[in-house]
């Protein structure tokens, strides 16, 4: 999810419909603006009838138009959460200007027990789109929707993350098992580990006991399932055509792959979680990954909180990834060169925050090579097979 500060520019919006939808499962509640009207009028639909949203907003159109004289446009918003970017396509597809908002970037009262309702979030909601279509700057933030096609497209590094997260948990969890015995563990991830288990003994020369050998062995095929099932998602990741949507995803995974020290799969999940984005600027970047600075001045006071951790938190935890790898596989870059030049004699808090420092430098970096093609300073690319 992409959020920006871009200003809309100031448009004459007694003349539109304005309306906030406060999404949930149960039920949607649409507040409205028109201008035929002086007062805010509400409605409740079914959750996920958008038919009948879209007829509630037709409606207010044509009783407008009658007072007016001429159809006016609607501007529409909702905040970003479970229900995703599919009730924004569908808006757009029927001719109303939507936009995402960013929850986080929504101005609420500070109060430890302020009253929180879907009517009061729904006119709060409302006026900040008010705001945000008469020009105010920086009143919220306004998520970058990514087409369908890319969406689509980085489902298999999601999937691949979280298949891989399952497998570490149950081979951990069949390591636990044993060592409750005292036992060897060998290598739960191979096929014929069972027939190896069954030959095993304690310390007293006893096999595993019958109800914890069930256990293990439900354990250990449910383990097989899922390498199953990153193997197949590996395959078909290199096996499959790349649409035409994601040919431009393709084409800067394989300028990623280039460099020294990135991989297949540190190079499609950038490109699906970061680089399938267009950012103006390097701070755009940073922002999005959570890695941009947030200072504290106040009078006086005046100190850093530390990264925002705003954001994409995968991209974050790849970027921070990559800045380790990068130090060992681009030992003479000027990066790592700036990173051993910070740390020396540091201690390993010193190097863990510095760290992130060269995250946000590094994906700076990359993105400047995706759009420019320059090569990050003596940084060594991959020979050509």
């Amino acid at each position: 999810m992409q959020a920006s500060n871009v200003c809309t520019p100031t448009v004459d919006h007694f003349g539109t419909i304005l309306v906030a939808i406060e999404l949930s499962r149960q039920s949607w509640l649409v507040t409205m603006h028109s201008p035929d009207r002086d007062r805010i009028s509400r409605h409740k639909l079914c959750g996920g009838d958008h038919a009948g949203l879209l007829a509630l907003i037709e409606r207010a159109q044509e009783r407008a138009a009658r007072a007016l004289g001429s159809v006016p446009a609607v501007v529409s918003c909702y905040e970003a959460g479970y229900d995703g970017f599919w009730l924004h396509r569908r808006l757009m597809a029927a001719g109303i200007t939507n936009h995402v908002f960013d929850p986080a970037s929504i101005a609420v009262e500070q109060r430890a027990r302020r009253a929180k309702t879907d009517r009061i979030d729904g006119e709060l909601l409302l006026r900040t789109l008010m705001a945000h279509w008469r020009g105010e700057p920086r009143v919220v933030r306004i998520v970058r929707v990514p087409s369908a096609e890319q969406e689509d497209a980085r489902r298999d590094t999601r999937e691949r993350q979280r298949l891989i997260t399952e497998q570490t948990a149950h081979t951990n969890r069949i390591k636990a098992l044993l060592r409750l015995l005292g036992m060897a563990v060998g290598n739960p991830r191979r096929r014929d580990w069972l027939i190896w288990l069954a030959a095993q003994r304690d310390w007293q020369g006893q096999p595993v006991p019958p109800r914890l050998a069930a256990e293990l062995e439900r354990e250990h095929a449910r383990l097989m399932l899922v390498r199953e099932q990153l193997e197949a998602l590996s395959q078909a990741a290199v096996g499959a055509d790349a649409p035409a949507a994601a040919a431009q995803m393709a084409r800067r995974s394989a300028l990623l792959l280039r460099l020294k020290g990135l991989g297949p799969v540190f190079a499609a999940t950038l490109t699906n979680e970061v680089f399938y984005k267009d950012f103006r600027n390097r701070r755009e970047v940073a922002g999005y990954c959570g890695l941009a600075p947030s200072p504290w001045r106040s009078g006086a006071t005046n100190h850093e909180q530390g990264i925002s951790k705003a954001g994409n938190p995968r991209a974050r935890h790849k970027a921070i990834e990559l800045a380790w790898l990068w130090l060992r596989h681009q030992p003479d870059s000027a990066l790592s060169q700036w990173f051993r030049e910070r740390t020396l004699n540091g201690s390993g808090r010193i190097k863990r925050i510095a760290i992130v420092a060269l995250a946000r430098k590094l994906i700076a970096a990359l993105w400047r090579y995706l759009t420019t093609g320059l090569v990050p300073e003596h940084a060594v690319l991959k020979a050509k097979a």
